[in-house]
């Protein structure tokens, strides 16, 4: 995928709920799935956003967005955080690095 932006997260039994997260906070892109079975690398092209609220929605308020820092292996682009949301972007160059 050229301009793919987005996490690398391992392996772990909240991995296919943060993706239904992310594809709720993206309804108009599509996303992404590579499962390289340690990891999985969810993208899109150029932009990319993880809301608190849809993360609560899929795994319940006690599951906090700086948690998913620790499952991510990496990521492609540009990352913002805040206390809300986690977006991925490219940079300002138009790249993902």
């Amino acid at each position: 995928m050229e301009n793919a932006v987005g996490p690398v997260l391992r392996m772990c039994d909240e991995v296919e709920f943060i993706i239904r997260a992310i594809e709720d906070d993206n309804p108009d892109g599509v996303v992404e799935v590579v499962d390289r079975g340690a990891y999985v690398r969810v993208q899109m092209p150029g932009f990319m956003r993880l809301t608190q609220v849809s993360l609560e929605r899929h795994l319940g308020s006690t599951f906090k967005l700086y948690q998913l820092e620790g499952m991510m292996a990496s990521f492609a682009g540009r990352i913002t955080t805040s206390s809300d949301q986690i977006v991925w972007k490219l940079n300002a160059t138009g790249k993902t690095g």
